[in-house]
């Protein structure tokens, strides 16, 4: 497998519900100006929306890092959300459909994991969480030197 190459990055300090606000922003610009399609672009926003919120109400603060990759000839967006809260003391049991500890009607991480192409989580109880996730390009998109070319995603997931 080909290594993954980050072209460009923003990091949005999660402290306020403006900024969940800003990272899904941020995301959806980013999406777009890549030519994922307005849905995926909308996907990506959501999924980022659901993990700041997640900060917000877990861990107060944290940080979400959305970058633009690249392996191969496929390009996409990364979002790293990590924070230093209380951790996930049961992350498998988390990403069981219907699991809540706020009783909140939200994604959850199991929905967040199906928007997007790869996810994983690494959480330690008392120490915090960090997700990482993946979208690829399903369309024709543009690399640096201008010339056009097919992207393809693959559907899998990082555990």
């Amino acid at each position: 497998m080909k290594p993954l190459g980050v072209l460009e990055e923003t990091r949005v300090v999660v402290a306020t519900d403006a900024d969940i606000v800003a990272a899904r922003m941020h995301g959806r610009a980013l999406a777009t100006r890549l030519g994922f399609r307005a849905t995926d672009a909308t996907l990506i926003a959501t999924a980022i929306s659901e993990l700041a919120r997640n900060i917000l109400l877990y861990a107060k603060t944290g940080e979400v890092a959305i970058s633009v990759i690249e392996r191969g000839e496929r390009r996409g967006v990364a979002v790293v959300a990590s924070d230093e809260g209380p951790g996930i003391s049961d992350a498998a049991r988390a990403m069981e459909d219907g699991f809540s500890t706020s009783g909140r009607l939200g994604l959850g991480l199991p929905g967040v994991r199906r928007l997007m192409d790869e996810f994983r989580i690494r959480s330690e109880p008392g120490k915090g969480t960090t997700i990482t996730m993946r979208k690829w390009t399903q369309c024709r998109q543009v690399d640096r030197a201008g010339a056009r070319r097919k992207g393809h995603a693959g559907m899998r997931e990082v555990r």
